[in-house]
C-alpha cells in the first residue's frame, strides 16, 4: 500500500443493544471469537501475532494471519488482517472496530481497509459475510456477563 496504489474499504455498522463492555468482551475474548466469527488464538495486546483458522475455500487456505495493532477498552480495537502470502491469498488489510455508547447500547462500525484491484475476489466474499458475523456478533454479546 505504500506504493501509492488506490485501495478500498468495506465499512458495516450495527446499532446493538448491549453496553460497549459486553461488546467489548466478544471482540477480545479469544473464546468468544470463535463463537462469531473463527477458532482462533487472538490475545488483545498490541504486537500479538495471532492466526484465524475457517473451513478452506477454493483460492483460500482458511488461515488468516493476524497481528494485533491497537487495543483502546473499550472502544477500538484494530488488526492487520492478512499478511500477503499465498495462504492469505496474497491479502493485507486492517480490520478496525469501533464501539460508540448510542442509544442505550453501542454503536458497532467494523471498517476492513487496505483492499487493492487484486483483492476483489476477497473483497466480494468479506462483504458479503460481515453483515453476518455482525449480526452473530451482537448474539454472543448478549449472552456475555
Amino acid at each position: 500500500m505504500s506504493n501509492g496504489e488506490a485501495t478500498r474499504s468495506l465499512i458495516f455498522e450495527r446499532q446493538m443493544k448491549h453496553p460497549p463492555e459486553k461488546v467489548w468482551r466478544a471482540l477480545t475474548e479469544s473464546h468468544l471469537i470463535a463463537e462469531w466469527l473463527m477458532e482462533n488464538d487472538f490475545v488483545p495486546k498490541v504486537g500479538h501475532r495471532f492466526t484465524m483458522r475457517a473451513v478452506p475455500l477454493p483460492g483460500w487456505s482458511g488461515i488468516v494471519n493476524c497481528e494485533v495493532l491497537a487495543v483502546e477498552p473499550p472502544h477500538r480495537l484494530s488488526y492487520r488482517w492478512g499478511d500477503g502470502t499465498e495462504s492469505d491469498s496474497g491479502l493485507v488489510t486492517v480490520v478496525t472496530w469501533t464501539l460508540t455508547p448510542r442509544n442505550g447500547g453501542t454503536l458497532v462500525r467494523m471498517e476492513q481497509s487496505g483492499f487493492r484491484a487484486p483483492d476483489e475476489l476477497a473483497s466480494k466474499r468479506m462483504g458479503k459475510g460481515w453483515p453476518r458475523v455482525l449480526e452473530m456478533l451482537d448474539d454472543v454479546a448478549g449472552r456475555t456477563n
